[in-house]
């Protein structure tokens, strides 16, 4: 099965890491939550989540994606980190994907990694960055290859069944969003 790592930040947007870890967890998907330090994390709305383990321990783990909620100012600490960068630009370089959802694409284009690609961020993100031949789509989720990208808080759970699709396939998908009875 495959495996996922989600770096949580102080500030994260709870909607966007919640979701995506459950529905990804619903999927069988191992997912590892993995804090920046190791205190609890309080996200922007002050829920407070309690992360797996740290992001030190968890760069020592191979996976197969990283997934990068969103959320102010939880995106902005994961992209003034070195470590996250670098394990974007390993995972790139791997050949392994690499996700982010709100305002975390931006993360991704400071890393490097949307160069040449079409991505979709939360409104006014990533259209005012000078990232090179980087298309920006207006759609709730962009798939360019290996990178994954997603509008927002309301786009979380079609980025989430996005990444299971991506993962492990069309059929679980289907059964993850079943069991949602979720009316589209």
């Amino acid at each position: 099965m495959p495996t996922v790592l989600i770096p949580l930040a102080q500030g994260c947007e709870e909607l966007e890491a919640v979701t995506v870890i459950d529905l990804l967890r619903r999927a069988g998907i191992t997912v590892v939550t993995a804090g920046l330090d190791n205190q609890p994390v309080t996200a922007s709305r002050g829920v407070v989540l309690m992360p797996d383990t740290t992001l030190d321990k968890a760069a020592e783990q191979s996976f197969d994606m990283i997934v990068l909620p969103g959320g102010l100012p939880g995106a902005s600490h994961l992209n003034n980190d070195p470590r996250i960068h670098k394990l974007l630009k390993d995972m790139h370089q791997q050949g392994k994907y690499t996700a982010a959802i709100c305002a975390a694409p931006k993360v991704l284009a400071d890393a490097g990694l949307l160069a040449n690609k079409s991505a979709t961020s939360y409104p006014g993100v990533l259209e005012k960055m000078q990232v090179p031949n980087m298309r920006f789509i207006d759609a709730p989720v962009v798939k360019d290859g290996k990178v994954i990208t997603g509008r927002g808080p309301g786009t979380a759970m079609d980025f989430a069944l996005e990444l299971i699709d991506t993962l492990v396939g069309r059929e679980t998908r289907e059964k993850v969003e079943a069991g949602l009875v979720r009316a589209v």
